[in-house]
């Protein structure tokens, strides 16, 4: 017969393993869900919690931050872009870590003149290192309605989504000696900002601020993944609010690997990857062999 304090004891042993990340998936409230990092007024949620603004004028930028930190998940937002001339702006949806080798994930949406597309930059730091950069054009107007911007990241890959189409994989090549972020938790950050000596066309075109303010809206959060506890180091929960796990070994079947390569074919704009200028000296380890 099992003793009530062995019974007591394996419960305590149980709980500790599964306390220190806690498997969570939601479509959450911007109320419980998220921090204003900055821009004092230019943050509002609104509609109960459903939707969030950020504005940007020439005072100030704003931003947020997800309450949770996490280690590998889905994380989904739908985002509407500034409408008409928002030359000069950077709207972002990344997951980061902090410190000096910190690890991020990068969604930057750069703003162009009216009747010119928008650039979504994307981005991996590992170990504080970056300069991974590709960016793409949209096959669609991203400022008239509201489109999915998904990030999934598990120990296998990184794989970036529009609309749950693929549109960049990066794979963990750490047998190659290539950093991966896989062992600082991160947060869901979101911000508007001026980048006009950079963001658009390089700096030729700046911010036309006789526009401002400039808005960004925000709704439909999502994040499915490993929340962390503060104290612990390591996912160790097999649990979860709901059945819904593929993340944690996503890859691509051929749908989605027919997908990417027209997504790439079509709209990308700049891989460094494929930047013999900027690498004379050969390009680095992960662009050799890098499949979907």
């Amino acid at each position: 017969m099992i003793s009530l304090a062995f019974f007591k004891a394996s419960f305590l042993l149980q709980f500790t393993i599964i306390a220190s990340f806690l498997l969570a998936a939601y479509a959450g409230n911007f109320y419980q869900d998220v921090a204003q990092t900055f821009g004092d007024q230019r943050f509002k949620i609104l509609e109960g919690g459903q939707l969030l603004t950020l504005s940007l004028d020439k005072t100030s930028g704003s931003g947020f931050q997800s309450k949770n930190e996490y280690l590998f998940g889905r994380f989904d937002m739908q985002l509407k872009l500034i409408p008409g001339n928002s030359a000069g702006t950077v709207a972002t949806f990344y997951l980061s870590s902090q410190g000096q080798g910190h690890d991020e994930i990068d969604f930057e949406f750069l703003g162009n003149s009216s009747g010119q597309p928008y650039t979504v930059h994307t981005n991996v730091y590992a170990q504080g290192k970056g300069g991974r950069e590709q960016r793409f054009r949209l096959w669609f107007d991203p400022t008239t309605s509201f489109h999915t911007y998904s990030i999934v990241w598990n120990p296998q890959r990184i794989i970036f989504l529009v609309d749950n189409i693929p549109i960049r994989v990066f794979n963990n090549q750490e047998s190659n000696g290539v950093p991966y972020p896989k062992n600082q938790a991160m947060r869901v950050y979101c911000s508007l900002w001026n980048a006009d000596d950079w963001a658009t066309q390089g700096g030729l075109v700046k911010t036309d601020w006789t526009l401002a303010p400039f808005t960004v809206s925000y709704r439909n959060f999502n994040a499915n993944g490993c929340v962390k506890v503060p104290g612990s180091s390591a996912c160790g929960s097999t649990n979860s609010l709901n059945n819904d796990q593929a993340w944690q070994s996503q890859g691509l079947d051929a749908k989605g690997r027919n997908r990417i390569r027209w997504v790439q074919q079509k709209f990308m704009i700049y891989n460094y990857c494929s930047d013999a200028t900027r690498f004379p000296q050969g390009f680095p380890t992960e662009c050799r062999g890098s499949g979907f």
